[in-house]
């Protein structure tokens, strides 16, 4: 079992992420509200602080204030059915702000149950 993180980037694109993933048998996902470092850093400098921070707003996008994260517990052989669903939506995640996606295996889990399980 591999717990999956994806890194939405296109917060309008959650509810078609979200069918594909029950398209594709993925169920049971959670989302959290997110907000990358560099934009937050960027949102928070003025001048006179890290220079750096306030040239990065020109580079990135001001209406893009927050990112999702969908957490999803997957079987080991679903993990690539689940990135499929995916990049379906969203297309090849290779391409620069599409969005990150990775699993760490679940050593221990209680509570996920199926019908029929």
């Amino acid at each position: 079992m591999q717990l999956l993180f994806f890194v939405l980037n296109r917060s309008e694109m959650l509810d078609d992420v979200l069918t594909s993933f029950a398209d594709h048998d993925i169920h049971g996902a959670t989302i959290l509200d997110s907000k990358g470092m560099v934009h937050l850093l960027a949102s928070h400098s003025d001048e006179g602080e890290v220079p750096f921070f306030g040239a990065m707003r020109a580079f990135l996008k001001p209406e893009r204030e927050n990112s999702n994260l969908i957490i999803a517990a997957v079987k080991d052989d679903h993990v690539d059915n689940a990135v499929k669903a995916i990049e379906d939506v969203i297309g090849d995640l290779s391409k620069p702000d599409s969005g990150v996606v990775f699993t760490v295996p679940i050593s221990y889990v209680k509570g996920l149950y199926k019908d029929g399980d």
